[in-house]
């Protein structure tokens, strides 16, 4: 990971970070919102790719792995009937961002806006079906796995060794969520080669993100437990 990447991400896991002591504070209502904001945001950015070092992935990709790292510290927290509800109200957040979107393209735009921004703005926001429904699909089933694993590891060692079960929820998650995403959006427009690339730098990324977030979740765990 190079130092500008290690450093976007830093900030993105840091404001989860925040997040946490927040909603220990004030009340779970305000993660479970930022979790929602953070998978519509996720779709939204998903239209453009960048450089994450030698790989290549959607803009989206630091958002939405942070996601994982919010419902483990919901998880531990909260408990994971208040982590399911935040994947939940992701979910039903994303059905009325895409709603929302489409009546957007679907109208026509006024007859004083400039006519090549409107074209831009239909191209950013034309989502195609197809991948849509795959990203829902891979969240619903990523998600739910990993409020799932992180609970069945927490049992299994005690509740010992928090950056076992972080880590190990999370990278199993992740896997799911690439190969389901990648698979129901891209198989059969683009080679079987070029698909598995596709896995295995989404993947790496996600990968190295997790790793990146442990010392914050030990962060925002102790300092929530301060601050509550």
């Amino acid at each position: 990971m190079d130092p500008t990447s290690a450093l976007w991400a830093a900030a993105t896991l840091a404001t989860v970070t925040i997040t946490a002591i927040l909603a220990a504070r004030f009340g779970v209502e305000i993660a479970v919102g930022v979790f929602a904001s953070l998978t519509v945001l996720a779709n939204l950015l998903a239209a453009k790719t960048i450089a994450f070092g030698p790989f290549i992935a959607p803009a989206a990709v630091l958002v939405y792995a942070s996601t994982f790292l919010l419902t483990d510290i919901l998880s531990e927290l909260f408990g994971k009937e208040k982590a399911r509800l935040a994947v939940w109200t992701g979910f039903l957040a994303n059905m009325v961002m895409l709603l929302s979107v489409l009546i957007a393209v679907r109208w026509s735009a006024s007859p004083v806006m400039d006519p090549a921004l409107a074209s831009s703005f239909d191209a950013v926001f034309g989502f195609a079906p197809r991948v849509i429904a795959a990203s829902m699909i891979a969240y619903l089933a990523s998600q739910h796995h990993d409020v799932w694993a992180y609970g069945f590891w927490k049992d299994r060692t005690g509740g010992r060794r928090l950056w076992l079960r972080n880590n190990a929820s999370t990278m199993a998650s992740q896997a799911i969520d690439t190969l389901i995403f990648i698979t129901l959006a891209f198989y059969g427009l683009v080679p079987n080669s070029v698909l598995l690339q596709m896995m295995a730098g989404q993947y790496v990324i996600k990968i190295l993100i997790a790793a990146l977030d442990t010392p914050f979740i030990y962060l925002a765990l102790a300092a929530a437990r301060r601050a509550g």
